[in-house]
Formats: C-alpha cells, structure tokens, sequence
C-alpha cells in the first residue's frame, strides 16, 4: 500500500501526460491533410510489402530498398495485412510511438535520474506539443524511430548507473540498439556513439562485457540482416543512399542538421552548459552530449534533402530530454526556507512563466515544417498532385507507367507503375549516375511528368552552367525525350511560370486522348507550396 502511494503521484502525472496528447491531438494537429509528398513513397512500399508483392516499388519488378524506414514499413504492412488502412497503420504506429515516448521521458526522469515531478513532468509536456504529431499527420514514421532511439538511451542510462549490470540488461541494449538501425540504417551510428557514451562513464575496463555483447549481437544478428538484405536487394546499402551520399562530404547538410538540433533543442542546450560549471557534472555533460552531437554531425554524410521539419534530427529531442535533468542537480540560487512569501509568491510565478515559455518555444517549431508554411496551424497547402493521382487512378491496372521526379503522391495514389527519375526508387538511376535516354526508352513511360522552374513562358537556359546541375539536367532529358517521341504538352501547371509542373502524354495507347482532354482541362490542380489554383502555361505554348 506504501509503495502505491509513493507511486500515484507519478500515475497521475502519466495519465495527465496521456491526456495532454490526446487534447492536443484533436485540438492543435491537422489530420486532415493528405501525406506529404516524400512520405507516401514509404506507403507504397507498405502496401505492396503486405499484398505480398515483396518489397518493390513496382509490382513484379526486382525489390528495391526506396523504404529507408525499413521496419516502421514492414510493421506497417503487417497491419495492413491485419485489415487497417495504410494511412490507418501508418498514423497509428506514429501516434502510439509519441505517446509512449512522452512516458518514457517522463519515468525516464523520474526512476533513473530521480528528478522531481516538476522538472520531469516539463520534459514530457516539451515533447507531446513539438513536432512529432506532425509528423504523425504526415504520415511520416520518426515517431516510431525515436520511441526506439529513446528506450536504447534509457537502457543506456541504466547501464552507466549499475556497477555490475545483469546480463539481461546488457543484452536489452544492444537488441535495442539493432532495432534501432533497423528501422532507420543511421540508427547504427546513433547507437554506437550511445556505447561510446557508456564507456565513456563507465571507463573501458567496466565495459568490456557491455563492448563485447554489443558486438556480438551487431555482427551475428546485424550481420545476419546485412547479408539478407544485401542478397534480396543486390546492394548493401538502401538505395537512397547512393543517390544522397554520392559527390564527397555534404558540410551544408552538417550546418544544416546542427541548426536543426539546436532549434529543436534551444532551451535544453542552455542546461548542458550549465553542466561544465564543475569537474563532476563536466565529465557526465561530455558523455551525454557524444550521441546528441556525433548524431547530428554524421548527416555530414548525405544530402539534407527529403528532411521535412527536421524530422532526421528528431530522434535527438528525447534524448536531450532525458539527459538535462542530472546537469542542473545541486543548483541552488537561494533556499526555500530563506525565502519570504512574497520572494517565494515572485520565484513560483517567475518559474511559471519560464516553463509555459518552454512549452510555448517547443510547440512553435511547427511552425517551421516547410520552408513555405503559411500558418502554424497547417503545415502545407492542397496538393494537385494528390488530385491528379486520383485522377489517373481511374486507369489502374491497365499497366501503363508515369516516369516522373514526383515519385510521392502520384504513383501511390495513381497505382501505376513509375520510374523515379530522380533514382531513390530506381536502382539503375541511382547507380548509374542518373537518368538516360535511353532507360526512358525501354519503358516509354505513358506520361512523363516533372517540376522544374521554367515554362513556356519562361523557357529553359540550355547553358553550360545549368546542364551542370544534376536536376536540371534530368528534367531536361526528360522534356527532350517526350518532344522527340511525339508525345503531347497537356499541362504546365503552376502558381508561376519560374515553377511549374509539366505533364507530357504519349499519343498511341488507348486512353491518350481521354487522358489528355482529362489533364488539360482539370480546373483544381493547387500549388503545394500556395494552395492556390494553378495556372495551365500549356495554354501559351507556341503552336
């Protein structure tokens, strides 16, 4: 009865935490919205893998690894397969995954660093109003991600705090931590520089049982996984990694993802200061920041592109979360028994508005999903790729092909087969440097679909200088094929001719002609980046 007392008042907490999601969920984060762009790749793969098709991008084609989420999509499917939608599976395994990592921030505090309410109950509330519903109503997994980063660091914690850890627990990290690079392939650096975190606190002779569980289980298990995947995909890296790691060191993606972490993670940093203030806190500060840090500096290795809301950066948030509360242990500004009623009346309401400004910071990075976001509330606008998805989906099944650089919205609600010109899905683009002529020729894609910033108002600048940009270039190969190969301008769709959308139809298959009439006479296709209804600029093309 005794410890059920002691236990309420952090079971109340938990279920007032438990009750801040939910009430933010439905009053403050927009599930109405379709999944951005990026995100509805991943659910096409979820949707094939549970049909039973494997992992393919298209339908009877050779797997690819375009799923970097490797096992937030295979636990997708597997709902799926149990009879939840995909935007069901997708947004529920997101939801649950934010709310039990609230939890495991709040007890995190609360069991293992022995924090007061107060403090631990701050880290909780900072993490249910940031980002991660956000990305849930995205229909993005980083949730699930972090849920996985977060109870790895927590194992971690225990293990720096035991003088002789079980090997049970032991071995819980290390599994952890290979799920954790299961589900996204970074989560292997991550959990890395976590071990080295550990040793760092531990010292390297009380690490080594720690050292040599982690290996085994990385290379026998994770070695086991390595060698499938490199045989079932026929390369031993996911597939976007060649098209995003290529070219050398990516430094403006290291500026980048630093300035994501310390956005995210402002008030929380200024703690981690505070930890250098003496030789007992430096050397815990030190350790803990090895994986917030050494994570975020290994995005050095790839292009920032795809990184909506800063979502790579993420997982870091919980982490810090439960990392600050030891840093500022034994701070002490002035006694409470010193202090007056009036001094103690003006301390509570200045640490009031201290943490309803916390709160307040944490939720306003919503507000910065998009580099085009028009309101906090909403973090982007109708989508006519969404539209014309729907619209080609009438054609399902009829085995014709789109080749396309918007390999998100169309293909997956269309359900036709693509090409990705830009190669994430596409093995051969992605190995081979980019995107021929020639490939586009073997396919004869029925509709040839990209964006670009020109139009036929503003036509392309063929200079050396242009030609030399990667996308430029691929737009224009692709405008060149379908104009040598008789196919028809149908639309240019956009909310300005410097950006636009073009959709070039092939003439000599059964519904050219419908699909034509059907493109360029669609009235409500919207500009992402505006919501607003775009113009047709086929309709100034020259005859």
């Amino acid at each position: 009865m005794t410890s059920f007392k002691k236990l309420l008042p952090d079971l109340l907490i938990s279920l007032a935490l438990i009750a801040a999601v939910i009430f933010y969920a439905t009053r403050y984060v927009d599930f109405t919205i379709p999944p951005f762009e990026d995100a509805a790749m991943l659910m096409r793969y979820a949707q094939h893998f549970a049909d039973g098709h494997g992992i393919v991008w298209n339908i009877g084609e050779h797997p690819v690894d375009g799923a970097t989420d490797f096992l937030f999509m295979a636990a997708s499917a597997t709902l799926i397969k149990l009879g939840l939608t995909v935007g069901q599976a997708v947004r529920g395994i997101g939801f649950a995954s934010h709310l039990l990592t609230v939890l495991l921030v709040y007890w995190t505090n609360r069991r293992i660093h022995k924090a007061n309410i107060p403090f631990s109950a701050l880290s909780g509330l900072y993490l249910v109003v940031g980002t991660g519903l956000s990305y849930v109503s995205a229909y993005f997994g980083t949730p699930f991600f972090a849920l996985a980063a977060a109870s790895t660091w927590t194992l971690g914690l225990v293990l720096i705090q035991k003088e002789n850890p079980r090997f049970g627990l032991i071995l819980a990290f290390a599994l952890s931590g290979l799920i954790t690079g299961l589900i996204r392939p970074e989560g292997v650096i991550l959990a890395s520089l976590m071990l080295l975190a550990i040793i760092v606190m531990r010292g390297l002779k009380n690490s080594v049982s720690i050292i040599v569980t982690f290996g085994v289980v990385f290379l026998l298990l994770g070695g086991a996984y390595f060698m499938w995947r490199w045989n079932y995909f026929g390369y031993p890296l996911p597939n976007p990694f060649y098209k995003k790691g290529g070219s050398g060191l990516h430094w403006d993606s290291y500026n980048a993802s630093l300035l994501n972490l310390l956005r995210l993670c402002f008030p929380i940093a200024i703690t981690f200061i505070l930890g250098f203030r003496s030789r007992e806190t430096t050397k815990q500060t030190i350790a803990y920041l090895i994986p917030i840090l050494g994570f975020a500096a290994a995005f050095v290795l790839i292009s920032d592109e795809m990184n909506y809301g800063a979502r790579f950066q993420y997982a870091l948030v919980p982490i810090a979360l439960m990392s600050w509360t030891p840093l500022v242990r034994g701070l002490s500004f002035s006694k409470q028994d010193q202090l007056s009623g009036r001094e103690g009346g003006v301390y509570f309401i200045a640490l009031t508005v201290l943490s309803v400004s916390l709160i307040y910071y944490s939720w306003y990075q919503n507000c910065f999903l998009t580099s085009y976001q028009q309101t906090c509330a909403r973090p982007y606008e109708r989508d006519g790729r969404y539209d014309m998805g729907k619209l080609l989906a009438e054609y399902r099944g009829k085995g014709y092909m789109i080749a396309t650089t918007e390999a998100g919205l169309l293909p997956y609600y269309s359900g036709w087969d693509a090409i990705d010109t830009w190669g994430l899905n596409d093995q051969f683009i992605a190995h081979n440097g980019g995107l021929t002529t020639e490939y586009l020729d073997q396919y004869k894609p029925e509709i040839i679909m990209f964006h670009d910033y020109f139009s036929p108002l503003v036509p392309p600048k063929l200079t050396e200088a242009n030609l030399a940009q990667r996308w430029f270039s691929m737009t224009i190969t692709m405008k060149d094929y379908a104009e040598a190969n008789g196919y028809v301008l149908a639309a240019v769709f956009g909310d300005s001719p410097y950006d636009t959308h073009y959709y070039y139809v092939r003439t000599d298959f059964p519904d050219s002609k419908r699909l034509i009439q059907q493109i360029s006479t669609m009235k409500k296709y919207y500009w992402p980046t505006t919501g607003k209804k775009s113009i047709n600029y086929a309709e100034f093309q020259e005859p």
